[in-house]
């Protein structure tokens, strides 16, 4: 006889790749040290990297990536 726990098949398959998500968490972030992170600009570069840069006041991008689209 089977329990409930067997028989009931799983809804949602999961496959979650931990390595990619850390990365693009990490895009916009950089270590300060002890646990902390910093805000950075995190734009997508041409080298498939993220801009790094500290942001300016009250913006979400550096004065480099300010004026420019995501095009």
């Amino acid at each position: 006889m089977k329990t409930r726990s067997q028989t009931i098949k799983p809804l949602f398959e999961v496959n979650i790749d931990f390595d990619e998500a850390s990365r693009y968490w990490n895009a916009n972030k950089k270590r300060t040290g002890e646990g902390s992170y910093k805000y950075v600009c995190g734009k997508h570069l041409k080298n498939g990297n993220f801009c790094k840069r500290n942001i300016k006041p009250d913006k979400d991008t550096c004065s480099i990536h300010l004026y420019t689209s995501d095009m």
